[in-house]
């Protein structure tokens, strides 16, 4: 490289360090802090791999060599993780990094908690992939739902997250939420609170809020925007009960939008696509729009009235 540009090369990194020193996105932030989005991200899938065991990752399994599997696998998942644990504890406490010796033993306690509920993540998992399974006559087995799907796929990271989110980790439950979103277009905070047989169909375009409740078997459909209304306060709110409750047996149709914390949808409520609730909806209704009149123009001009189907499959 020529001596001008070793010069221009210079200034640039100049101009760049003194960058971080004058508009700094943390002031109180110790790079050698931050977790590994990549640390995190492998974590997920040798989770997955204990979740799911002979779809993902080592394949020849059997009885003889299961349990060496899955010990191998979680001591994999205790290292990778725990570090990434520690680090996050410390950065969010702005503590410098020669502390990490001090925040080892609460890490590797929060990790063997997470790992501990690993058996009931799995059966949770299995609820879904059955309703999934059981909704879908696209579908040929459970294979190809677990193989496949992406809402399943989502709802398993989330689940993975939510675990460490009620461990209080900082970050690291975000980026696997966020991580999962970035692959499927499905968007479910690490704090919402969702129950067992949840079937999420297509997926892209969903949005489930950090405060909201999901009932049991409730489905979702692409599009579906279980939001907050937009506030002055802001970030005032943080805390607070900001987005919807769905109870047990909920079906809420594509591009539907439930806002509000206050707003509860019933036992069995069905709600058609393109909907918006700013109100709680009793148990057992249905609530849609009203359909607009198809006319096709061709030879004769011919008006088309439409019944709204309530059951309905992709």
């Amino acid at each position: 490289m020529s001596s001008i540009n070793d010069n221009r090369m210079n200034r640039l990194v100049a101009e760049i360090a003194a960058s971080y020193r004058e508009r700094p996105i943390n002031p109180l932030l110790d790079y050698s802090l931050l977790p590994s989005r990549k640390r995190v991200i492998e974590s997920i899938h040798l989770v997955w791999e204990l979740l799911f065991p002979g779809y993902f990752g080592k394949q020849d399994l059997n009885d003889e060599t299961m349990e060496y599997h899955i010990g191998s696998v979680l001591i994999q998942i205790q290292e990778k993780l725990s570090d990434q644990i520690g680090r996050s504890l410390l950065y969010r406490r702005g503590q410098d990094s020669h502390s990490s010796q001090e925040v080892r033993p609460e890490a590797e306690e929060i990790i063997h908690q997470f790992l501990a509920e690993i058996p009931r993540i799995r059966s949770v998992l299995a609820t879904d992939a059955q309703i999934a399974f059981d909704g879908d006559p696209a579908a040929n087995d459970l294979s190809e739902i677990i193989f496949s799907y992406p809402g399943l796929f989502a709802v398993g990271i989330y689940r993975m997250a939510h675990e460490l989110e009620l461990l209080s980790v900082p970050l690291i439950p975000r980026i696997m939420t966020e991580y999962a979103h970035s692959v499927t277009g499905i968007d479910i905070h690490p704090g919402a609170k969702i129950g067992s047989s949840f079937f999420i169909d297509h997926g892209t375009g969903v949005v489930i809020g950090e405060t909201t409740v999901i009932g049991n078997r409730v489905k979702v459909y692409h599009g579906v925007t279980l939001g907050a209304l937009s506030l002055r306060e802001g970030h005032l709110m943080y805390g607070k009960k900001r987005h919807p409750t769905l109870e047990d047996d909920v079906t809420v149709y594509s591009g539907a939008s439930i806002l509000g914390g206050d707003t509860v949808i019933g036992k069995g409520v069905v709600i058609g696509s393109n909907v918006s609730i700013f109100k709680s909806v009793p148990a057992g209704a249905k609530v849609t729009v009203k359909n607009p009149e198809l006319i096709i123009k061709g030879q004769a001009r011919q008006e088309f009235p439409q019944e709204f189907t309530w059951d309905w499959i992709i």
